[in-house]
């Protein structure tokens, strides 16, 4: 019975609140979500221009780099543009198919960015421990089916959690206190059961993630004992400091996470307006950070930067 009019419910709008009681923050929480963002798009914006530009960098390493750029771009874009409005004018209505589509990039972002992270941690592996077939294993042809196979894994992951939604009925408030649509604060407005929303969208993504996590930290384990073998105490150092960018990117981005999805799920006592603001960090700040932390990390990208900005100072 509950199935015959579940497309009339469907076509309702919902309205993004923001963040609920501190509506007289809104402008002041703005000012660093702008920068931030600005940030993220400039930051993103020179390091795709350099490695599309800059032949020396079209090698494994900075291509996973591009699309690691390429996808922050995406999550931030999906989420940050609607949550200044949100700050700037106050409460937004969204459709529900825009709903569902901002549903599913952020959530397609995050998985794709883990996919990245792990394809990143192996080649790390591979040019530590197998340095010699280094060019062999991953050549140009490797790279693509790398590429599309963490595409393709993000889209099965994603696409149920889009049909889980939309075969729900909203027929009680169509109120979001958030400043974006996420599965299962959108599920949890339904009149009907959302168990199954609540299951796949916990344990598989999850699972993924951790799957990945569990490979990095392999990798990583194998790249160090292979490191601190290494005779030259120069050869260790170069080493680990390529390392340490993509290691400072990893606690970046699965440190919030993890914590913002455990304290969505289980901190039943954290005030939501907590909830909101870190699930609000989560998209924007990793984004941010992360062209920065290869810039200064990473000497390739620090004389490309430096000669663009500076070309006659760099001659």
């Amino acid at each position: 019975m509950a199935l015959y009019n579940l497309s009339s419910y469907n076509k309702d709008a919902f309205t993004l609140l923001g963040f609920p009681g501190l509506e007289q923050y809104h402008v002041w929480i703005s000012i660093p979500f702008c920068f931030a963002y600005l940030v993220v798009i400039v930051g993103n914006g020179i390091l795709l221009y350099l490695i599309a530009v800059e032949h020396s960098l079209h090698v494994p390493m900075f291509l996973f780099l591009s699309m690691l750029s390429m996808n922050d771009l995406i999550l931030s874009t999906t989420c940050v543009p609607k949550t200044l409005t949100i700050l700037w004018f106050g409460p937004q209505k969204i459709s529900f198919p825009g709903c569902l589509t901002q549903l599913f990039f952020l959530h397609y972002s995050f998985i794709l960015d883990s996919g990245i992270l792990l394809a990143m941690a192996f080649d790390r592996y591979t040019a530590i421990c197998l340095p010699l077939r280094y060019n062999t294993i991953l050549t140009p042809r490797t790279m693509v089916k790398i590429a599309v196979g963490i595409s393709f894994r993000g889209f099965c992951v994603l696409v149920p959690c889009v049909f889980l939604v939309n075969r729900l009925p909203f027929c009680r408030t169509h109120n979001i206190s958030h400043t974006y649509c996420e599965h299962i604060g959108v599920a949890r407005l339904a009149c009907a059961d959302i168990s199954i929303n609540i299951w796949y969208g916990f344990c598989v993504p999850i699972m993924t993630v951790i799957t990945d996590v569990i490979l990095i930290v392999i990798s990583y384990t194998l790249i160090l004992c292979a490191v601190f073998r290494f005779p030259s105490r120069d050869a260790r150092k170069k080493a680990l400091q390529t390392c340490g960018s993509h290691l400072c990117v990893v606690l970046m981005f699965y440190i919030p996470a993890f914590f913002s999805m455990l304290a969505h799920r289980f901190g039943h006592n954290v005030p939501h307006t907590f909830h909101i603001m870190f699930a609000n960090l989560y998209v924007i700040i990793p984004p941010a950070f992360n062209p920065i932390v290869y810039g200064v990390n990473t000497k390739q990208i620090q004389d490309k930067v430096i000669f663009l900005l500076f070309p006659k100072e760099s001659l």
